[in-house]
């Protein structure tokens, strides 16, 4: 097998994506290590989920993102100095900006719980709930200037069944992105993405 893939996560909240990642990797499923664990939140539960894991962390206060380019120029200088190869951004809710997108061109990637380009920004399940959609789902991304606009890497649809609440339909949305993000991953330790010319992405042979 070849070495694990280096990855440094950003989070903001509970960090339930960070647990599935770190599960897989656990059970030897996920080619890949966590390096660092960034937090735009000091009291982000994820922060937890990772010092359990004996995982390396990084808070950044509020104060610090008055400056957002600052801001993101720290972390990727923490990344870089951890090793890290990809930005896996997991519930993270600051958009980044030019000097993490310079330091890792076509390396940062997102999670969005919505079938993109429908239903962008940071209500996406509670918009597609509201709009009364049959089919939603997840994307995962890479992140660009412009929020939710990057290339798609991939995509899982959810049928969306009568009777659901809102809340029933994000846990459903949130149990495809355990399974799909990790495996988004392990594509990116495989060295199976392409990203074109044309900023299309290609996922080859496993």
């Amino acid at each position: 097998m070849s070495e694990p893939l280096k990855i440094g996560v950003l989070l903001s909240g509970s960090g339930t994506n960070l647990q599935a990642i770190i599960d897989r990797i656990a059970d030897n499923s996920l080619n890949a290590s966590i390096e660092l664990v960034v937090s735009s939140r000091p009291s982000a539960y994820g922060l937890k989920r990772a010092e359990a894991a004996g995982l390396q962390t990084l808070t950044l206060s509020k104060e610090m993102y008055a400056d957002p380019e600052q801001a993101d120029e720290i972390i990727a200088a923490e990344l870089k100095s951890h090793g890290c190869e990809y930005v896996i951004m997991a519930g993270y809710m600051r958009m980044v900006h030019a000097p993490l997108l310079a330091a890792y061109p076509n390396r940062v990637v997102n999670l969005h719980p919505a079938l993109l380009p429908s239903f962008r920004g940071a209500h996406a399940i509670a918009d597609a709930y509201e709009r009364g959609v049959k089919v939603t789902g997840v994307t995962v991304h890479f992140a660009n200037e412009e929020y939710d606009k990057g290339p798609i890497i991939a995509q899982r649809a959810l049928a969306v069944e009568e009777g659901w609440d809102v809340d029933t339909l994000e846990a459903h949305i949130h149990e495809i992105e355990h399974e799909l993000y990790p495996e988004v991953i392990g594509w990116l330790a495989a060295g199976r993405v392409h990203v074109g010319d044309d900023l299309r992405v290609t996922v080859g042979p496993a």
